[in-house]
Formats: structure tokens, sequence, C-alpha cells
């Protein structure tokens, strides 16, 4: 189960998963001949990679629903589904701006970003986990796993920034 009804609205734990490794992803790549961008530049980027994949999902969902006529209704909710993919963006957009905010260089910045976006993406995953009902040992196993996946960006931020 990706979803969980609170008081009408759902929360699309799938999409704030992607979205937290796409995070991760973009400010893992955002420095790769090793000198880091701006906390202010890194926040930009992250939100509005965060904002034109969350599109993407919207139109993917929309166009592979089948054949309905395109209406803004449609469009609506899917961007409502879909907006977790989006929203992965903030927090670490957020916590690079905090940590240069803070008087922290932008490569501590940087880290904090890449930490704060994995840490959100095992968050969520366990989240899910939970909110399935999934046992004690899928839930571990589900933030292992994407804490796995996170540690794997952050390990070829290190491997291609040592080149």
């Amino acid at each position: 189960m990706d979803t969980h009804d609170t008081g009408g609205e759902r929360t699309e734990y799938a999409g704030a998963v992607y979205g937290s490794l796409l995070a991760a992803s973009v400010v893992a790549g955002s420095a790769v001949d090793g000198t880091p961008v701006s906390a202010g530049d890194l926040a930009v980027v992250l939100i509005c990679t965060g904002v034109v994949f969350w599109l993407a999902h919207v139109y993917a969902r929309v166009v592979s629903s089948g054949i309905q006529p395109l209406t803004w209704q449609r469009l609506r909710t899917a961007a409502r589904h879909d907006r977790p993919v989006a929203q992965a963006s903030f927090p670490p957009a957020i916590g690079a701006a905090f940590a240069s905010s803070l008087g922290l260089s932008d490569k501590a910045s940087t880290w904090v970003a890449l930490v704060v976006a994995v840490a959100s993406q095992a968050a969520w995953a366990v989240a899910a986990a939970v909110t399935a009902r999934a046992s004690p040992r899928v839930v571990a196993l589900s933030g292992v796993a994407n804490l796995a996946l996170g540690l794997a960006i952050i390990a070829l931020k290190v491997l291609v920034g040592s080149h």
C-alpha cells in the first residue's frame, strides 16, 4: 500500500520516497567537479527539479489512464495525488538554506541537504510500511533498504567527487 487516508487527503508514500531519492540524486550531482554550488542555488535547483518531475508524473498519470478526455479536473486530481514527488524536494532545500544561514560553507550545506534527503527517504519508506500494517521486520527492512539506496547515492557522490 502506498497511500494513507488522512481526513480526505491521501499521503502518496511512493511519490515521497521517489521524490526524496530524486532530491538526493540532484544534490549528489550538483557538485560533480568538486566545486559546491551555493546553498541558495542548490535550493532552487532542488525545488525546480522536484516540480518538473511532479509535472511529468501528473502528465504520465493522466495520459496513461486510458482514452478519456483531458480535463482540468483530471489534471487537478493527478496533481494532488502526485504532489509528494515535488514536496519531497522541500526538506533538503530547507536544510541547505538553514545550514547556510548558520554560516556553514556551501560544501557543508550540500552535505546537510544530502543527509536530509536520504533521511527523508528512509522515513517515508518506514511510514509507508507502518501505515500498511506491515510486520516489524518488514518495517525495518523498508527503512534499511531505502537507507541503502540513499547511501549508494552518497557513495557515488564521494567517488565522483574524489576524481
